[in-house]
């Protein structure tokens, strides 16, 4: 029973997945996010057996159908991310799904839309070691609107849709989150931490609530650490001073506390 709409929850976040393909691709460049996709070296329109999620990558073995060139292995993982993102969220909600599918809509959509965006801000950090501030805007507004119809306050298994007048706790999580980031990227120049960071973190106490949040920052610094002296060990191009972008692992500490529910606080 629950197995169909768990795997159609994932079939929709790997078509939403290609299309964050497109926002991270195209974001700051003189291309809009709509028209056909093509292939990045060669030009060539891509037809519809080429956009079909993970599949047409696995089904062209990795390159462009025209030109051979390899096809950026972004593309199916994004996907695979967002799929597997979207059908936990409908795991975590599925008891509301049962209960109140107005209410589950509210929540799932509000959710999914605010994850969508911090895949678009992992992988874009990533790749060019920024976060836009037209992306740390739309995840402020969402999060700070949130605080109004989701209880921060409660247990993150059911976060639901409730419009409330929010806590001074809520309203502050933010702020105290956000702060020692900020201090740390003004007194180093931007060297320890980027400010970037500190306004993400911003959203992510917004989000989710103090003590969460605390959580998700824990786990984004142990995971950080262990992958940057991996990298520093056995990675030829890294050392001490090489710039490591963090928001990716922002985003996983966050995903690990709301999604999993694994929470220190």
């Amino acid at each position: 029973m629950i197995f169909i709409p768990t795997f159609i929850f994932f079939i929709l976040g790997l078509i939403i997945g290609s299309f964050l393909n497109v926002v991270i691709i195209r974001l700051n460049t003189e291309r809009s996010f709509g028209g056909r996709s093509g292939c990045m070296t060669c030009q060539n329109k891509l037809t519809w057996y080429e956009l079909i999620p993970v599949f047409s990558f696995l089904g062209l073995l990795g390159r462009c159908k025209n030109c051979k060139n390899k096809i950026s292995f972004q593309y199916p993982l994004v996907e695979l991310i967002t799929g597997l993102i979207f059908a936990f969220l409908f795991l975590k909600f599925q008891d509301l799904f049962f209960l109140n599918t107005l209410t589950f809509s509210f929540t799932y959509a509000y959710y999914a839309v605010v994850f969508s965006l911090l895949i678009v801000i992992a992988i874009y950090d990533l790749k060019h070691k920024i976060i836009p501030d037209t992306l740390s805007l739309i995840l402020g507004i969402l999060a700070f609107g949130g605080l109004f119809f989701f209880n921060t306050n409660s247990s993150l298994v059911f976060s639901v849709f409730s419009l409330h007048l929010p806590t001074l706790l809520e309203f502050l999580a933010g702020p105290i989150i956000a702060l020692p980031f900020a201090f740390l990227s003004l007194v180093s120049s931007g060297r320890w931490m980027g400010l970037g960071d500190a306004k993400l973190v911003l959203s992510l106490g917004w989000l989710l609530g103090l003590y969460f949040a605390l959580s998700g920052v824990v786990f984004a610094f142990w995971i950080g650490a262990i992958v940057g002296l991996t990298l520093v060990i056995f990675g030829k191009k890294y050392g001490m001073k090489s710039e490591i972008p963090f928001a990716p692992y922002l985003v996983l500490g966050t995903l690990l506390v709301f999604l999993l529910d694994l929470h220190l606080f």
